[in-house]
Parts: structure tokens; sequence; C-alpha cells
């Protein structure tokens, strides 16, 4: 049985242990046009149709390509790199032997860590599965609140996930909506994933996204 990663996590293979998601009553509202008008930014710098985005943490670099299949989710992740969206949030929820979660706004205010992993931009973004795209490691996916509260599977406007061990999170195929992958610092990801936690597998010392870079083609400042 699966359950829920950021506004819901998911069960870890290696034990019987259910990870806890914060709160499912976070408001989050539809904004399918907003998403889909996302486009725009893209279409502006003529970005590839698979863009690459460097995630710099205090750990070191972790590099993503964004996939085509999934263009709600990869445009609406280029959107929130562009704002700096990212910029200082922490790895709010951490299991080694599973995955590392960050992208909640909240954790800028350690105030609110009650609060961790409820926090987003306002609305969601539907559900893109694609057979193809599997829980490997290093893949990246959104998070989303249960299925009681979501029946539809919407993700996170903003939280994510990138897979540190693939047997732990097979289970997740086709609950979770994968939008990209690891393509650089695959040994930053278990160097994240080490690190000593707290009972709500929270980091004991912060790991922060200090920015997010998205890569642009040289090339397409000559078009």
């Amino acid at each position: 049985m699966v359950s829920l990663i950021c506004f819901s996590l998911v069960s870890c293979n290696c034990s019987n242990e259910q990870v806890k998601a914060g709160s499912d009553a976070v408001s989050a509202k539809e904004q399918p046009d907003s998403i889909q008008n996302n486009n725009m930014n893209t279409e502006k710098i003529k970005l590839p149709e698979e863009p690459v985005v460097d995630i710099v943490t205090n750990l070191g670099l972790i590099k993503v390509r964004l996939y085509s299949k999934t263009p709600k989710h990869r445009d609406n992740f280029v959107k929130l790199v562009q704002e700096h969206f990212y910029d200082g949030l922490l790895f709010h929820r951490v299991i080694n032997g599973f995955m590392i979660q960050s992208g909640d706004p909240l954790t800028r205010d350690t105030s609110k860590v009650a609060q961790f992993g409820t926090g987003g931009p306002g609305y969601t973004i539907p559900a893109e599965f694609v057979n193809q795209y599997y829980h490997k490691k290093g893949a990246l996916a959104a998070a989303r609140r249960g299925d009681a509260a979501n029946p539809k599977k919407e993700s996170s406007g903003s939280q994510f996930y990138l897979v540190q061990d693939e047997n732990a999170c097979l289970q997740l195929d086709g609950e979770y909506t994968i939008f990209g992958e690891t393509i650089e610092g695959l040994d930053i990801i278990d160097k994240i994933a080490a690190v000593p936690t707290d009972a709500y597998d929270r980091p004991v010392k912060p790991v922060v996204i200090l920015k997010m870079v998205l890569e642009i083609p040289e090339t397409s400042s000559d078009e």
C-alpha cells in the first residue's frame, strides 16, 4: 500500500514504517490554465524540449534533466526556477534508503517547522503518468496529497523528491508523476540521504538548496 509523498510521502520497502507527510488539509487551488501559461517563459528563451536544471545545495551539485513527455510539470518547474522560488529552501524530509524531498516554501521560516511538508505555491498540477518512466535512482518526481483528499493524484505545485533507492521506491510507479532524472550528482543524493535526521525525518543540520539554475544553450542567444 502506497502512502503519500509530501503533501504525502511514501512507505519504504526496506521497512514497514509509514512516512508521514504533515497535514492533508493543505489548501491547493487547481489552476491548469496558469500552468499551461508557463510555456510563455520557456518559449522566450528557446529552451530545448528537455531542459537541464542545476540544483546547487550546500552539500554539492545535482543536475537534473526535465522530461518532454510531462510538459505541465516541466514548464511549471522551469517557471519556479526562473522566479528563484526554490532558492534557500530546505530538504525537509530525508530518508536514507528511500528518497530526499524539498520544495516547501515554509522551510524558509524555522518557526514553522511543525508545518514543514504542507506548503506550496497555491495550486496543483494534473498528473502526467508516462509508462516508460519509473522510480529509478535519481528520478525526479512530484509530491502530492493523499488519495482520499486527492483522488486524481494531482501533484503539489512545487514539492518534489529525488529517488535514492530504486528498490524501495518502485511501489510508487503509477502513483506519483515522474518528470525528470538526475544526470549528474547521484553521489550528492546519497550524501544528503546519509545525513543524521530527527524523529520526523528532518535533517539535524540544514540541507539547503542554495539556488537552482536553468542551463541555457549557447545557441539560443543567436536565434
